[in-house]
């Protein structure tokens, strides 16, 4: 048997089938909406509009320096610059000494107990908000009964103590309060 007489059986085996369906009276239904496409015409029509985008974005002509600023970004020296001076300046330990404080409490008038956990939460505040030197007013002990001041030196040794507290010092200006104060570092 060769190509030729195989392919005369199909033609005769579809001329029959058809004329089988036409002697029956029954003609194959269609259960899809009218001039619904298909699935597999949906895909091909989403792979054209596909192809057809592509074609056009490929089409459109561009400025290369624009490719290459959308593909690679650019790059702000002048402000990673200045990002790195202000890290560095706020390391600096004179730069941190001469700054004005970010936050202050006042303890004057407080009972020890309650100074002490007013200042650790102040002091839990301030680290969580992220300054760098904060102000504690404890005032100069004028009416405390004995020779040291009650409030200086819990504040002395709460400083000591607390590992979120660095260097401390009195203020220069009796403005800002002289030794009645203590300016703190935080770490």
């Amino acid at each position: 048997m060769d190509m030729g007489d195989i392919l005369n059986q199909w033609d005769s085996y579809q001329a029959d089938k058809i004329r089988k369906q036409k002697e029956s009276g029954k003609n194959q239904v269609s259960h899809k909406k009218a001039n619904a496409p298909t699935p597999e015409e949906k895909a091909r029509a989403a792979e054209r509009d596909f192809e057809a985008q592509m074609r056009k974005a490929n089409e459109q002509k561009i400025n290369p320096m624009e490719l290459w600023l959308r593909r690679y970004g650019t790059i702000d020296k002048d402000k990673i610059a200045e990002e790195d001076e202000l890290k560095n300046r706020e390391s600096d330990r004179n730069y941190l000494i001469s700054m004005q404080p970010e936050a202050r409490i006042d303890l004057h008038g407080l009972h020890q107990d309650e100074a002490y956990e007013r200042l650790n939460n102040f002091i839990a505040d301030c680290k969580l908000r992220g300054l760098k030197k904060v102000l504690i007013v404890h005032g100069k002990g004028i009416h405390t009964h004995g020779s040291d001041p009650v409030l200086g030196e819990l504040v002395r040794k709460f400083i000591e103590r607390d590992k979120r507290c660095g260097t401390s010092g009195h203020p220069k200006m009796k403005s800002e309060g002289g030794s009645g104060a203590t300016w703190v570092i935080l770490k």
